[in-house]
């Protein structure tokens, strides 16, 4: 069997649980998620997380697949939605995140991993974390911004902001006639490219002096993204261009 590192997500972007298993062979050590998600913004549901653990619990293997969920933008949601925690839902699993977009410092690169409490062996695992990063010397986080960090844990940006600017944007596009779902967390949107290859229509919209990502580097084809971590005035000056863009082809 083929070694697959990228299954696709449901249509709406969620997880694909079934295609997940599909993938899973005697060599898979580790799966990796990423909620809320980049690019596409989506929380995985509780239920496809539960459904995810019994999975992984039922895996026949020699040794068991770590579930990794990396979690950056976790205090990022919109609309009352909650980032359900895999730790609920398996004991091999491990949560990645960093301070870098709660606090809005992305150009800091800070934060932690958390190791399942009660997962086998937990030592050995912590043990390998805390020798990797004393030999990878370049990741340790500067002493001043551990120092900073320390008095802040309680500290997220104005989520407020984040989601009056991605109202403006997604009602924006879809009124333009853009194909987008709406994110409940982290700060992009994930849009339908109306051409088929992403890059060329990425490369369309700099005509009309507007960049954004194609989602073919994210494994998204047929996608774009957008930050919308800008000010508002901006966001409401693209939105004309954006339509004159899409109608233009």
């Amino acid at each position: 069997m083929a070694v697959k590192w990228c299954v696709e997500s449901a249509p709406d972007f969620t997880l694909n649980v079934e295609a997940i298993a599909n993938a899973i062979n005697q060599k898979t050590r580790a799966i990796l998620i990423n909620s809320p998600n980049n690019p596409t913004g989506r929380v995985y549901p509780e239920t496809q997380i539960k459904k995810l653990g019994e999975l992984l619990k039922n895996a026949k293997g020699k040794n068991p697949i770590f579930l990794i969920s990396d979690e950056p933008y976790r205090e990022i949601v919109y609309d009352d939605v909650t980032v359900p925690s895999i730790f609920h839902h398996y004991e091999y699993s491990i949560i990645a995140t960093s301070y870098s977009k709660t606090l809005s410092i992305p150009g800091e690169r800070i934060g932690y991993v958390a190791v399942h409490p009660l997962m086998p062996d937990a030592e050995k695992l912590i043990a390998g974390l805390i020798f990797s990063n004393r030999i990878l010397g370049y990741v340790n986080a500067p002493a001043l911004m551990q120092r900073a960090v320390a008095r802040l844990t309680h500290v997220t940006v104005n989520v407020e902001t984040y989601k009056k600017r991605r109202d403006i944007f997604f009602f924006g596009l879809t009124d333009a006639g853009y194909k987008v779902i709406k994110p409940e967390g982290a700060f992009y949107l994930f849009c339908k490219s109306p051409l088929a290859n992403d890059v060329e229509f990425v490369n369309h919209l700099l005509n009309y002096n507007i960049l954004v990502v194609p989602g073919s580097g994210f494994a998204g084809e047929g996608y774009f993204r957008i930050a919308y971590c800008v000010e508002e005035k901006f966001i409401e000056r693209s939105l004309p261009a954006f339509a004159q863009a899409l109608k233009s082809l």
